[in-house]
């Protein structure tokens, strides 16, 4: 049985003491016996301070990006060592921010899975195709390159800490969401793309969050589709009431 994570991603949102008072607000809902897990991930600038913040309970912490190099002449990147080294667990690869915004390639998020695998990190790879893509059919052609491009030369080792996040582009931020049904067929294709890369029991064994729009009006619905292992939250994850909704929704 694969236990559901609910993650928020924090963007370039908060300031200081709201990502304070935020972690501080989700430690003491998250408790040990929880049946679902629960990640934040916050600006690099607060990353360590929220390290602290967390520290002790199972809230885990994760970073937004890492450099695809161990280190150098990088101006303005964080290397996955020094993600490390303030305590961070995790690191999402991929988002489609990244991809369309910062031109980022298949080749590029390989290479930063790679170099976050290598340094210890858990991995959160986001897939998903654009509305135009969609309207051409070619949603499952886009999510399998990336998957596959995404995770080439990763281990069957390496892969059980990683994630995966389907999160059509026309849905992120835009108060679109798929359906049920659209999450689950695409949720279901990338397990069976997982299992032709490795194995079925490993694809068995992999979380496939979903993520665009996710609220506490419609994370139930999403979270019960059976492929479906949780979510990866945007703009909803920034109040702690429209948060802890969605995290009791995997429960």
């Amino acid at each position: 049985m694969r236990k559901k994570l609910i993650a928020g991603n924090w963007k370039m949102n908060l300031d200081r003491r709201g990502a304070r008072e935020l972690a501080v607000a989700l430690r003491e809902h998250v408790g040990a016996g929880d049946s679902v897990d629960v990640a934040i991930f916050p600006p690099f600038v607060y990353l360590e301070e929220l390290a602290r913040t967390v520290a002790g309970s199972p809230l885990r912490l994760g970073a937004q990006n890492a450099c695809d190099e161990e280190s150098g002449a990088f101006t303005g990147e964080v290397s996955a060592a020094m993600l490390r080294d303030v305590g961070v667990q995790m690191v999402l690869l991929g988002h489609s921010e990244r991809r369309h915004v910062y031109g980022e390639s298949d080749e590029l998020v390989n290479r930063k899975v790679g170099i976050a695998l290598a340094h210890g990190l858990e991995v959160v790879l986001c897939v998903g195709e654009t509305l135009e893509e969609r309207v051409a059919g070619a949603t499952e052609d886009i999510v399998s390159r990336q998957l596959a491009r995404g995770l080439e030369g990763v281990a069957e080792a390496g892969l059980a800490r990683v994630t995966l996040a389907y999160e059509p582009v026309w849905a992120i931020g835009t108060g679109r969401v798929a359906t049920p049904e659209q999450a689950g067929e695409v949720h279901t294709y990338l397990r069976g793309v997982l299992a032709g890369l490795y194995s079925d029991p490993l694809a068995d064994r992999t979380r496939i969050l979903y993520g665009g729009s996710v609220n506490p009006d419609n994370a139930a619905e999403l979270v019960a589709v059976p492929d479906v292992d949780g979510a990866l939250v945007g703009g909803a994850s920034l109040k702690a009431e429209t948060f802890i909704p969605i995290i009791e929704c995997g429960k």
